[in-house]
């Protein structure tokens, strides 16, 4: 009985291992992806918004979890595109933060009051709001919605 549980332990430690190196090759492939779409910056919150006071540039920010699938879903489709990359590109500072593991996640989250994931947040130079976007959004509904902010 020791020897079967002892099997069943070293199996799903393989296994184990196995997917979370699946999940770092798709990690580097969806760097790569994003080439052609939207580049978001290595920043903390508060450069950007010194970045953004400077440049007069929006700060975009993909609020998201390492266990949410919509939002998985448009780092995949939505934030690669060339269309929708050319345009974040040009107008806004682009930040990817993680609500629960980036230290800026929880302040932010509170601070702009995320309670549900994606949730996209548009913030001007002074760290004030400008528009809210919640739930996963198309190519089609967030180049819509960001054509309206100004």
């Amino acid at each position: 009985m020791k020897f079967i549980a002892l099997i069943l332990m070293g199996l799903s430690f393989f296994v184990y291992s196995f997917n979370s190196g699946e999940n770092i090759s798709t990690n580097k492939e969806l760097t790569t992806k994003s080439l052609s779409g939207i580049k978001f910056s290595n920043l903390t919150l508060q450069k950007a918004i010194k970045q953004a006071k400077s440049s007069g540039k929006l700060i975009f920010i993909d609020v998201h979890t390492s266990w949410c699938g919509p939002c998985k879903e448009m780092a995949k489709t939505t934030f690669t595109d060339s269309e929708v990359g050319s345009v974040f590109n040009k107008r806004f500072i682009n930040l990817k933060i993680d609500a629960e593991e980036d230290q800026d996640g929880p302040a932010l989250s509170r601070a702009y009051s995320v309670t549900a994931y994606p949730t996209l947040l548009f913030i001007n130079g002074e760290g004030k709001l400008v528009k809210k976007l919640v739930g996963k959004q198309s190519k089609e509904k967030l180049l819509a919605a960001v054509s309206t902010i100004k």
